[in-house]
């Protein structure tokens, strides 16, 4: 039989670290919200490479839907290059408006 001891002893607690939160203002807030909407967030090329990785992550994910069935390799490339290129435009629009 396991019995518990009563210990006179305080255990130290730890105190907690005080956090100082920086004040939101108005002209902070917008500024923030005007530069996310700058057109200049998004630079007008992307490096190809990266544009690559992308086409092949979402040409991956086209064939893994159609149960990677040998034959249509290039058709999932020519639509991953089209979804990546659309994403893209959206984005620009969204950040343009």
């Amino acid at each position: 039989m396991v019995t518990k001891r009563a210990s006179s002893e305080k255990k130290p607690t730890k105190q907690k670290a005080v956090v100082k939160v920086p004040v939101l203002t108005d002209s902070v807030a917008i500024a923030g919200m005007e530069s996310r909407r700058s057109p200049a967030a998004i630079p007008e090329t992307v490096d190809p490479k990266i544009r690559r990785e992308l086409v092949a992550a979402e040409a991956y994910f086209l064939a893994e839907r159609r149960g990677f069935t040998a034959g249509g390799e290039l058709e999932d490339w020519m639509a991953a290059e089209a979804l990546v290129d659309s994403r893209r435009r959206q984005m620009r629009a969204a950040r343009s408006s």
